[in-house]
C-alpha cells in the first residue's frame, strides 16, 4: 500500500482549465516546518471552514487497511498508523491551502453516528461491553456483527448515499463517556502544528435520529433521554477547552426537518444546559442537506452560548431570505456556497455575489465562506484522475478542489481576489454551457414526450401474477438471491486485466461464462427457484450501466464512502442520456443457456442510477431520470425478447432520494416512481418485473412503492427488526410479490435454519403465502463464498420447512 506520510509532500490540487491548460494550482506541506508554500499569513487568516472531510484517502487507504484488519492479517497498531497518517495528510493539506477553521473529529473508523454512541457509553447489552474505554472489537461489533450477535441497524443518513448506524437507546441506557476520540484527534492535530475545531454530532440531532431499542416501547420519548447525555457532553467539551480548543463544532442537521414544537424545544433546552460549559469557546451550529424552516431558523438563532450556525445555501436557497430578513448581531454566518455533494466546479462569480449580498447584512467580521456540508459525500482529489477527458475535468472539482475554491472566495471577499484563478473558472463554467457534447436534442424530444402518458401496464397485478405462474410454475414461499454473487480477486483480477488490454476479449467472455455456469451449478445444487448469474462482469450496479450509456464520464479514483469500509465510484452525468447498444442480454441469455429455472435479467433503475450518480446540475433531476427511464426501457424490452421472463429492475435508492422536507415529496415521488413505470410498461403479462431497494425507511412511502405496479418487490427488512413488517400489520394490503430479506447480508454472520424460519413465520403473520417470496435482504458480491454457502442453503432449508408446515396446515 502506497501510503502518504506526513513527513512528506502528500498533497497536491491541481485545477485545470479549459482556456489554459497549463494553468495550475499546487501546494504542499512538510510537517517539520510549520511554513505555508504558497500561501501567507494574511490568507490563512481568512475567515474559511470545512464541515467534514472524507475518510478513506485519495486511494481508499482506510478501506484496505480495515479490511485487512478484519481478515487477521495485520494489527491494531497497523490500523491506527494508516489512520493517523491520513489524518495528519488531510488536516495539512487544509493548513496549506489557508483554511481557518479546519474540522478534526469528522474522520471514522466506520460511522460518525456510531463514534458519538461510542462515547456516549450507549453500548447495546448484547456486546458484554463492561465499561473502560470502548475498543475496536466492540466498536466494530456493533458494527459488523460478530459470530454470536447480528449488527446494529444501518440506515441512509438522510438523503444521501452514506449509511449510518443507528443507535438504540431506552429508559434504562446508563451513559457514561467510554471514547476520547474527540479529545485524542484534536491534540493529535495540534501536535502536527494545525488548530482545529472539534466536530461532534449534536446532542439533540443524535436522539432524533436514534431508535428505541429491543423491548423498548415504540412510543418512547428519546428526546427524554436529553438530560442523561448532556452530563458527556460537559465532559467531552470542558476536556476541549483544557486541550486548547477555541471553537467547537456541533453538528444539528435534524434541524432542516419537519420538527415539531416539542423538537425545537428541545433544542433550547440542550443548549441552555450547556451554555455554562461553552462557556469561553466559540460555537458553531452546522446544519445542511436543505433548507432550515422558518421555526427552526428561529430557534437554532435564538439558542444560548452559540457564536455561529451554518447553513447550506446550495440546497438550501430560501435560507437566504430568512438570513436577509434577520440575522442576530454579533454572529457569524457560515455560509455553505461550495457545493459539498456534487463534483462541479464552484460559479465562483455567481457565489461570491451571493457572499457580497450575506456580507451586507451579517458584517464584514462576521461571515465566513464553507461548504454546503461535509465533503464526505464528494470524491477526494482531481489530481489521480489522469484518464478523464480534459474538457469534462475542465467542469471538475473533488474534495481537495472545493478547498481551494472556498480559500480562494474568502480571499476575494477580503479584496484579495485572485483575477487569474476567477478568470479560469468563469471560462470552464461557460465551456461547459457551450459544449455540444452536454445536449442531444432527439432525446430531449423524446423525455418531453414522456409526460402526457401515465405509462401503466394494461392489466392489474393480480391477473399477471396468475399468467407468471402458468408460466414458471413455482412453489409456495419461492427462493431467490438479489443478484450479485461474490467478487472473488480471480474475478476482480481478470476484469482489471481486460480492462487493461492484457488479456483478449475471448479470453474474458470465457472467464465470465465460467463464472456464470459455476454461480449457476451453485444455486440448483441449493435448490433456489429463481436464479440469477451473480454479476461476475460487473464492476458496480450504476457503474457498470453508465459506461454503456452515453451522457456519462468515470473515474479511476473518484471514490465515495457508502458505510464502513464499502465504497461506491460514482458515474458523472454530464450531458444527455441514451442507449447506444443492448447492455445485459448477451450475458443473461448465456447464463440462461445453463439452467431450466427462470433466470433473471438483472438491471438497475433509473431512480437509482440517478441519484447514485453525480448528476449534471443544470436541468431538473427529473429530467435526467426520465432520459435514463427511456434507456432502461429499451434493455427491458430486448430481455424479454430475448427469452427473460423474470427482469429485475433494481430500485435500491428510490427512497433515499426523498426531498428531506414534507412539502417536496409528493412532486419527487410522482416523477420518481413514473420513471420506474416507463422501462417496463410496454411488457407482456407473463415477464414478471421484480424490483429491489435497501436499507431505508419505507412505511412512510408505501402507497408510492404500490403505485410503481411492480410484480415482486424485494427489500431490506432483517436488520431493521422486521420494522418494514409493521406497516401491513397497520392494514395496508399489498397484493404483488414481496421478499423482505431474511437475513442480513452486511454482516459475516451467518443464521440458522431456524432464526431464518422465526422471521419468515414472523411475515406470514401479516402477509399471504402465496405472495410471500423467501430471499437475503441484498446482493451478495461483498460477502465470501464461506459465508454465502451455508447462509443460502439455511435459507432453503428454511422455505423448505415452512412450505411443508403449510402443506400440513391445509
Amino acid at each position: 500500500m502506497n501510503l502518504v506520510s506526513p513527513h512528506r509532500v502528500v498533497q497536491l490540487i491541481s485545477l485545470r482549465v479549459i482556456s489554459k491548460p497549463s494553468l495550475s494550482l499546487s501546494f504542499s506541506f512538510s510537517a517539520k516546518r510549520p511554513s505555508f508554500l504558497r500561501f501567507s499569513l494574511l490568507t490563512r487568516a481568512m475567515a474559511s471552514h470545512i464541515v467534514g472531510y472524507p475518510r478513506m484517502g485519495p486511494k481508499r487507504e482506510l478501506k484496505f487497511a480495515l479490511e485487512s484488519f478484519w481478515d487477521k492479517k495485520s494489527s491494531a497498531e497497523d490500523l491506527k498508523k494508516v489512520a493517523a497518517d491520513l489524518r495528519a495528510s488531510i488536516w495539512k493539506q487544509m493548513a496549506d491551502a489557508g483554511i481557518k477553521h479546519i474540522p478534526s473529529n469528522t474522520f471514522s473508523y466506520y460511522d460518525q453516528v456510531l463514534d458519538t454512541t461510542a462515547m456516549l457509553g450507549a453500548v447495546p447489552p448484547r456486546y458484554g461491553w463492561s465499561g473502560g474505554e470502548i475498543g475496536f472489537d466492540v466498536y466494530f461489533s456493533m458494527a459488523r456483527g460478530n459470530a454470536s450477535v447480528p449488527a446494529m441497524e444501518m440506515t441512509k443518513w438522510f438523503d444521501t448515499n452514506y449509511h449510518y448506524i443507528v443507535p438504540e437507546l431506552g429508559p434504562e441506557v446508563k451513559f457514561s463517556y467510554a471514547s476520547h476520540k474527540a479529545v485524542e484527534e484534536f491534540k493529535e492535530a495540534k501536535a502536527l502544528g494545525v488548530d482545529t475545531v472539534p466536530v461532534l454530532v449534536g446532542p439533540v440531532s443524535y436522539l432524533l435520529l436514534s431508535k428505541p431499542a429491543k423491548g423498548v416501547e415504540k412510543s418512547f420519548s428519546l428526546l427524554s433521554l436529553i438530560d442523561k447525555i448532556l452530563p458527556v457532553y460537559k465532559e467531552v467539551v470542558a476536556e476541549l477547552k483544557a486541550a486548547g480548543a477555541t471553537w467547537i463544532q456541533f453538528d444539528e442537521p435534524t434541524l432542516v426537518l419537519d420538527l415539531d414544537a416539542h423538537q425545537l424545544e428541545a433544542f433550547t433546552h440542550a443548549y441552555s444546559a450547556l451554555e455554562s460549559s461553552l462557556a469561553g469557546l466559540h460555537v458553531v451550529i452546522e446544519t445542511y442537506f436543505a433548507d432550515i424552516p422558518v421555526a427552526a431558523y428561529k430557534t437554532l438563532t435564538s439558542l444560548k452560548g452559540v457564536a455561529g450556525y451554518g447553513f447550506d445555501l446550495v440546497r438550501g436557497t430560501q435560507t437566504l431570505d430568512l438570513i436577509k430578513g434577520g440575522f442576530p448581531s454579533g454572529k457569524y454566518l457560515f455560509a455553505g456556497v461550495v457545493d459539498g455533494r456534487n463534483i462541479w466546479a464552484n460559479d465562483l462569480a455567481a457565489a461570491l455575489s451571493t457572499l457580497k449580498a450575506l456580507e451586507g447584512i451579517v458584517g464584514k467580521d462576521k461571515i465566513v465562506v464553507s461548504t454546503s456540508c461535509s465533503l464526505l459525500h464528494t470524491a477526494v482529489d482531481l489530481v489521480n484522475e489522469t484518464k478523464l477527458d480534459k474538457e469534462i475535468k475542465s467542469w471538475l472539482a473533488f474534495a481537495a478542489q472545493k478547498i481551494v475554491e472556498v480559500n480562494a472566495l474568502a480571499k476575494a471577499l477580503s479584496g484579495h481576489k485572485d483575477e487569474e484563478f476567477f478568470s479560469a473558472n468563469a471560462a470552464a463554467q461557460a465551456s461547459r454551457k457551450s459544449s455540444p457534447r452536454v445536449t442531444n436534442e432527439a432525446v430531449q424530444k423524446a423525455a418531453a414526450a414522456l409526460k402526457s402518458s401515465e405509462h401503466r401496464r394494461a392489466t392489474n397485478v393480480s391477473a399477471r401474477l396468475d399468467a407468471q405462474q402458468k408460466k414458471l410454475n413455482l412453489p409456495s414461499l419461492p427462493t431467490t438471491t438479489i443478484g450479485s454473487f461474490p467478487q472473488t480477486l480471480e474475478l476482480r483480477r481478470v476484469r482489471r486485466e481486460y480492462k487493461a488490454k492484457k488479456v483478449s476479449e475471448e479470453e474474458y467472455v470465457k472467464a465470465i461464462k465460467e463464472e456464470i455456469n459455476k454461480v449457476v451449478k451453485l444455486q440448483e445444487e441449493l435448490d433456489i427457484d429463481v436464479l440469477v448469474h451473480g454479476e461476475p462482469e460487473r464492476n458496480d450496479m450504476v457503474e457498470y450501466f453508465g459506461e454503456q450509456l452515453s451522457g456519462f464520464a468515470f473515474t479511476v479514483n473518484g471514490w465515495v464512502q457508502s458505510y464502513g469500509s464499502r465504497c461506491v465510484k460514482p458515474p458523472i452525468i454530464y450531458g444527455d442520456v441514451s442507449r447506444p447498444k443492448p447492455m445485459t442480454v448477451f450475458w443473461s441469455s448465456i447464463a440462461q443457456s445453463f439452467t431450466k429455472r427462470p433466470m433473471k435479467g438483472m438491471l438497475t433503475g433509473p431512480v437509482t442510477i440517478l441519484n447514485w450518480s453525480f448528476v449534471r446540475n443544470d436541468q431538473p433531476r427529473s429530467e435526467t431520470c426520465y432520459q435514463i427511464a427511456l434507456a432502461i426501457k429499451d434493455e427491458v424490452e430486448d430481455l424479454e425478447k430475448a427469452g427473460i421472463t423474470v427482469i429485475q429492475i433494481d430500485e435500491a435508492a428510490l427512497r433515499e432520494g426523498l426531498p428531506l422536507r414534507k412539502s417536496d415529496q409528493a412532486f419527487y415521488l410522482n416523477w420518481a416512481v413514473h420513471s420506474f413505470r416507463i422501462t417496463n410498461c410496454g411488457v407482456h403479462d407473463t415477464t414478471q418485473i421484480h424490483t429491489h431497494m435497501c436499507y431505508s425507511h419505507f412505511n412512510d412511502i408505501i402507497h408510492s412503492i404500490i403505485d410503481m405496479d411492480a410484480d415482486v418487490i424485494t427489500i431490506e427488512n432483517s436488520r431493521s427488526d422486521e420494522k418494514l413488517l409493521s406497516v401491513f400489520r397497520d392494514g395496508v394490503k399489498y397484493g404483488a410479490g414481496i421478499g423482505p430479506g431474511v437475513y442480513d447480508i452486511h454482516s459475516p454472520r451467518i443464521p440458522s435454519t431456524e432464526e431464518i424460519a422465526d422471521r419468515i413465520n414472523k411475515m406470514l403473520a401479516v402477509l399471504e403465502s402465496n405472495i410471500l417470496w423467501v430471499n437475503p435482504d441484498c446482493g451478495l458480491k461483498t460477502r465470501k463464498y464461506s459465508e454465502v454457502k451455508p447462509a443460502l442453503s439455511n435459507m432453503v432449508a428454511a422455505a423448505k420447512l415452512l412450505r411443508t408446515q403449510l402443506a400440513s396446515a391445509k
